[in-house]
């Protein structure tokens, strides 16, 4: 395995398909496949098991996920995630390649990501353009389901890289840390209905869409390009930051495009919105459309 791939938060197509011919993807490589689609729309399991990474497994985000919590995706306790992954081959030594299946190009890839990260894990890439770009430049895709050697996955939650409510609700008084909103910008000024939900954001965060890091044709952004739409939200990644949106999945993009920048140490809010709505007081809900009425 090249070296300079090592540690990277991104791994391109070509290397990932040079790896995957020369029989590199086993006990030191693993490849995830983290697609999730609204269930009415798309079957991301079936899909799987039609076509995938040749030696890719899938990662279940439905599965590796606290399913006591009443909100969506939540993290799994650090034995349940590292169970979890080691049924999948991935060892504390693995490098882990994550992607997923999105028209987007990139959607829940950098959830899985993040996920690695917070237990522990440093040698975890997405890959660049997702499997949209892998199937458009032709590389090799398979049917065939792999049965990898479980693994033994050591997982230890890194605290620093997760805020919980309460960290959130002491935060909007003391203003700590910078807070960054992922979510489209009608359900962050509250124009607009969140999946079900009245939406809104936590007052002091700013807005940054995650596909604005997104090319049009789903790879990330040039590091130059993401630097400027920081600065652009007059976020400084010299200072403290969170990153928050619907569910915890997005929020990921901009823990992500952070990385590319040298900032390793985003924390993404777990509950987001969903958890905000429904615990937060009132007047922690900034909406543009409640204002309006009242």
């Amino acid at each position: 395995m090249a070296p300079q791939v090592l540690g990277r938060a991104l791994v391109t197509a070509k290397w990932l398909s040079e790896a995957v011919r020369a029989g590199r993807v086993g006990p030191s490589l693993r490849v995830l496949d983290a697609s999730w689609y609204p269930p009415q729309e798309r079957n991301a399991r079936q899909e799987f098991k039609e076509r995938h990474i040749p030696g890719a497994s899938f990662f279940d985000i439905e599965e590796c996920r606290d399913k006591s919590s009443p909100y969506d995706f939540m993290l799994p306790s650090p034995s349940h995630f590292a169970d979890y992954v080691g049924r999948l081959g991935v060892g504390s030594d693995t490098h882990v390649v994550v992607y997923d299946g999105d028209e987007l190009g990139t959607f829940y890839a950098p959830r899985a990501w993040w996920m690695f990260r917070v237990f522990g894990h440093k040698e975890v890439s997405v890959l660049n353009g997702g499997f949209k770009n892998w199937v458009k430049e032709g590389h090799p895709v398979t049917a065939e389901v792999s049965q990898p050697e479980p693994a033994v996955f050591k997982a230890r939650l890194n605290t620093v890289l997760v805020k919980t409510f309460e960290e959130m609700v002491q935060n909007v008084g003391s203003l700590r840390f910078q807070v960054v909103d992922s979510r489209p910008e009608g359900r962050f000024r509250g124009t607009e209905l969140d999946q079900g939900l009245e939406s809104g954001h936590i007052p002091g965060s700013v807005n940054i869409p995650f596909h604005s890091f997104l090319t049009e044709t789903g790879h990330e952004k040039s590091i130059e390009e993401i630097q400027q739409i920081f600065r652009e939200k007059e976020v400084d990644l010299s200072k403290p930051l969170t990153a928050t949106c619907r569910k915890g999945v997005t929020a990921c993009h901009i823990a992500l495009a952070a990385y590319l920048c040298g900032k390793r140490d985003v924390a993404v809010y777990d509950g987001s919105w969903s958890e905000w709505f429904h615990r937060a007081p009132p007047h922690y809900k900034v909406s543009e459309l409640k204002r309006n009425k009242g």
